[in-house]
Parts: C-alpha cells; sequence; structure tokens
C-alpha cells in the first residue's frame, strides 16, 4: 500500500509542473535576396609615430559609399576593428587592441547597409 501511494504523489507533482508551462505566439519566415558586394580601394595604413611597428589607423574608400557598418581584421582569426563611414570614405582605429605591422597579413572587410 505505501508503494501505491509514493507513485501516485510522483504523478501528480509531474502533472502540476507541466501544467503551468506556457508558450508564447511566434513568427518564422524564410526569404531570399541578392547580395552584391563592395568594392574597396585606396588602402593606406597609417603607422604610430613613436613606435613605427603598431599601425594606429587604416584607412580606405568603400563603394558603394552608403555602407552603414563596417568591420576590419588585419590577421586571420585577429581583432575586428569598428570603422566609421563618411560618405565612402572609412577610417578605422587599430588600437584596440594595438595591432602589429608583424603579425598583419591580411585585410578582410566586412561591410553592410
Amino acid at each position: 500500500m505505501t508503494l501505491v501511494v509514493g507513485i501516485v504523489t510522483v504523478v501528480g507533482t509531474s502533472f502540476a509542473f507541466t501544467a503551468s508551462n506556457t508558450v508564447p505566439n511566434a513568427s518564422l519566415g524564410q526569404g531570399s535576396n541578392t547580395i552584391s558586394g563592395y568594392t574597396v580601394s585606396s588602402v593606406v595604413y597609417t603607422q604610430n609615430a613613436t613606435t613605427p611597428s603598431n599601425i594606429d589607423q587604416v584607412a580606405f574608400t568603400i563603394s558603394p559609399a552608403a555602407a552603414g557598418s563596417v568591420k576590419v581584421q588585419l590577421a586571420s582569426g585577429g581583432a575586428w576593428y569598428t570603422c566609421s563611414n563618411s560618405s565612402g570614405s572609412v577610417t578605422c582605429a587599430t588600437t584596440s587592441p594595438q595591432a602589429d605591422a608583424g603579425s598583419t597579413n591580411a585585410l578582410n572587410v566586412v561591410a553592410g547597409a
């Protein structure tokens, strides 16, 4: 008789727990669109005046000029730097963390509208 009471108690507790779950309505969708690239030109690296092996800034021109978000990476697997874009003229401070010319092996640019 004790065994039957124990099973009833466990089932009752489990039922009360699952009955309190609620899930809100949600939307889900899928779509596609054409992705076009950007053209980067006139790249200029600015060295640090005191320690020339450090790179303080990267600047370049981007087209189309309306890129709203631009980031660069100077070393494969390295830090990403946030840039500012003023009518297609992009500047990226590369001081936090400090970029080093010796480990710079790439210029990866990611841009979005």
